[in-house]
């Protein structure tokens, strides 16, 4: 019965351990009969019954009376079965730690404590998921804006680091909700665009029917998948009994379209992120949104955050989230651990990446480059792909590739962390795309286009 985390964004609430995510549960439900279903088999069937189908429940959290039947009192109901379907599922029986979004109030945040006490696990702490999502990647700059995504808006959060003290202070600043941008209103808005396009190219209007609706809603996230294998355009494909029918999304299309929503939350992002030297950290569901990394060409400071992140920061910061108290309070401002020996905490896991876990090469073409300051150059001379090993300060990467400038960017050292820096190009970092400078961390992938040689940061034991 090991401590577990329950990161609650109702895009996808995760519970996680010091195993890794165990449980990924969208804010869905379903009231059918006397049957509630949860999670994603309740989000896979909305579509087909609209009427009976909730998905505000942890957005609008309250314990106002509902006018409609089935059963249920009010939202808090659902909030509560939900909790129940989470410790089920992911057999979460033992101590809690809550991480929330800024956009949680006093009284929302007084329900899910008192629904969490009700529940079969013991809460023992809850933390703002920004504060936490910082913390992970210890940034060094005065400020931090955290992009999340949620299924009803995208939530920013300003959080301010302290310099001045031995350990920095991490603390929440300020939060900005964008309403109408969440993973629902991008969803719509691509299933108007599908089935223009079904319309238009096979006569064929997949929202005829509620069957082929949610066939097309359930459809949409494999197709947009389709991203790291084609850049040009998505392949749509839907199967009805007399016929299967095939369209094609031009990705600049798509992204034309969806340009509005960016804009929006391009604008909060520019008048939170106005200080110099501000981080930008953004979920890995709102990095996958397309084009969504590339439409911020005017930040340099990007970082994608990892799905495991929040869950891991918090077992490593338990002993400071954590309260003995009855009552508990949402923490908002923790120090960065760093080198304190003095933590007590009985979590296995390291809190800052320990020397064997640190990438020492970079692989390109089955060599290993020792890490230090790497220039990346393009070029499509025969030969010059290979490593000038002559130069001591400046050595050198060369990919061969059309369509890109020769300059492509650099890897630099800085005391322990290792970073890469493309300026205004675009590259896939683990398949995201992104810009810029990057922190990077063992095991990460780097290409400069989706059929383009990899780049790879690997660690050799004793320069072997």
């Amino acid at each position: 019965m090991s401590l577990k985390v329950i990161e609650l964004n109702d895009n996808a609430i995760r519970v996680g351990d010091e195993n890794g995510i165990i449980l990924q549960s969208p804010g869905f439900a379903l009231a059918v009969g006397d049957e509630l279903e949860l999670g994603e088999s309740a989000q896979q069937k909305a579509r087909i019954h609209p009427t009976s189908s909730y998905n505000k429940y942890w957005h609008e959290l309250s314990m106002e009376p509902l006018s409609h039947g089935n059963g249920i009192r009010h939202l808090a109901d659902i909030a509560y079965a939900h909790l129940l379907y989470l410790s089920k599922t992911a057999d979460v029986d033992a101590d809690v730690i809550f991480a929330v979004p800024g956009n949680f109030t006093r009284q929302q945040l007084a329900i899910l404590l008192g629904l969490a006490k009700q529940s079969p696990f013991n809460p023992v702490g809850i933390v703002d998921s920004a504060l936490v999502a910082a913390l992970s990647i210890g940034h060094d700059g005065p400020a931090l804006v955290y992009v999340d995504i949620q299924l009803h808006q995208v939530v920013l959060t300003k959080v301010l680091t302290n310099l001045t003290t031995s350990n920095k202070q991490f603390e929440i600043d300020s939060v900005v909700q964008v309403p109408g941008v969440g993973s629902q209103n991008f969803m719509d808005l691509m299933m108007r665009l599908a089935t223009g396009l079904f319309i238009q190219q096979c006569r064929f209007n997949p929202q005829h029917d509620a069957e082929s609706e949610q066939q097309l809603y359930n459809a949409l996230p494999h197709w947009l998948r389709q991203n790291d294998a084609n850049e040009s355009s998505l392949l749509l494909e839907l199967k009805t009994p007399d016929a299967v029918h095939t369209a094609k999304m031009p990705r600049a299309s798509l992204i034309d379209n969806l340009s509005g929503y960016y804009k929006n939350i391009r604008q909060q992002i520019t008048a939170l992120s106005a200080d110099k030297d501000t981080q930008l950290l953004v979920s890995g569901d709102m990095a996958a949104l397309p084009g969504f990394i590339t439409s911020l060409h005017s930040h340099n400071n990007i970082q994608i955050l990892d799905p495991y992140a929040i869950s891991a920061t918090c077992l490593d910061y338990r002993a400071h989230i954590s309260s003995n108290d009855s009552e508990l309070h949402l923490v908002t401002s923790l120090a960065l651990i760093g080198d304190d020996k003095s933590l007590e905490t009985d979590s296995k896991e390291p809190t800052i990446l320990q020397a064997q876990e640190l990438p020492t090469h970079i692989l390109f073409r089955n060599r290993a480059i020792a890490i230090d300051n790497i220039e990346i150059r393009n070029n499509q001379k025969p030969g010059s792909d290979q490593l000038n090993a002559e130069e001591s300060n400046a050595q050198l990467i060369v990919l061969s590739q059309a369509d890109l400038p020769a300059s492509l960017g650099r890897f630099e050292k800085q005391n322990k962390e290792i970073y890469v820096d493309t300026g205004d190009q675009e590259f896939l970092l683990n398949q995201a795309r992104v810009r810029g400078r990057q922190k990077l961390s063992l095991g990460d992938s780097i290409q400069f286009g989706n059929n383009s040689e990899e780049i790879r940061l690997i660690q050799v034991h004793n320069g072997q």
